[in-house]
């Protein structure tokens, strides 16, 4: 069965008059150089950052950062996060709603998505994911013990691996349930006594007047026209990252628990975000 969410209805892309356009434009140039001067910097600084450092990247990640946090601010989107971002060993798992979570989640910390192996051969995207240190999964349980040993080395170089547990991504009005497959390897042995886990939401707010699900891509939704929507868009809306409060793996029996008990958690600061906005509405 296939992994990708769809709802009833997706909204239709807007069609573009002159104005829409010339947003495009005088967002998408400054955001090409960004992102594209962004990843040559960090090629380049990976060439002596490997191998002085090996798996460690105490210098490229800082670099994800700073692009990140720019490409807010040439979006025109307001970006907020609440709470604090975990010190020490641990793994993050946040709820999936749109491309924006890339540069939401790494804007605030120093961070390494887990994706599919598909991801790697997307254009543009794939690029920019190999380049800042995804790590790229296959879907076969076979493949579970190798996987295993991926992410014991990159949690003892000290990177925070982030996961979407849901296995899609959404509209960004609800969470799905967290699928517990990825949550076994927190119980390997060399993981569970040290391994904290924390869970994250992220919420947008549309812009005014626009469809609440504005900012979501999922189902069968090209990366284009949705790409080209949010840069012609008149007003910006927001995003912001909730930092809930680690769990220890070893407060759970199995990897069932742990899914459900962090999925709550992300649930409920979904839900606590909305209900604010309706309430300042």
């Amino acid at each position: 069965m296939a992994d990708t969410w769809y709802s009833d209805h997706a909204p239709a892309p807007e069609p573009l008059g002159p104005a829409d356009w010339l947003r495009v434009i005088l967002r998408a140039i400054p955001l090409i150089i960004l992102v594209f001067g962004g990843l040559i910097l960090l090629l380049l600084v990976r060439l002596f950052e490997r191998p002085l450092c090996g798996l460690r990247r105490p210098v490229t990640p800082h670099i994800t950062q700073v692009v990140c946090r720019a490409a807010f601010v040439v979006l025109g989107i307001r970006y907020t996060t609440t709470g604090a971002p975990m010190a020490g060993p641990g793994a993050v798992v946040a709820n999936h709603s749109s491309w924006l979570d890339i540069f939401a989640l790494n804007a605030r910390k120093r961070i390494y998505f887990v994706s599919k192996s598909e991801v790697a051969g997307w254009p543009g995207i794939g690029w920019l994911a190999r380049a800042t240190g995804t790590v790229f999964i296959k879907r076969d349980r076979r493949e579970a013990a190798s996987q295993i040993t991926v992410f014991r080395d990159r949690l003892a170089a000290g990177h925070k691996l982030l996961f979407f547990p849901e296995g899609t991504s959404t509209d960004g009005q609800q969470v799905l349930p967290f699928k517990p497959t990825l949550f076994a390897a927190f119980f390997d042995d060399a993981l569970r006594e040290t391994l904290q886990i924390q869970p994250v939401t992220v919420n947008y707010t549309a812009p005014p007047g626009a469809d609440p699900r504005f900012y979501g891509w999922w189902g069968d939704m090209d990366f284009g026209p949705h790409l080209l929507g949010t840069l012609a868009a008149r007003r910006q809306g927001s995003v912001s990252v909730t930092y809930h409060d680690p769990v220890k793996v070893t407060d759970f029996k199995d990897r069932k628990a742990l899914a459900k008990a962090t999925e709550t958690t992300v649930r409920n600061g979904l839900a606590a975000h909305r209900n604010a906005h309706l309430s300042q509405g």
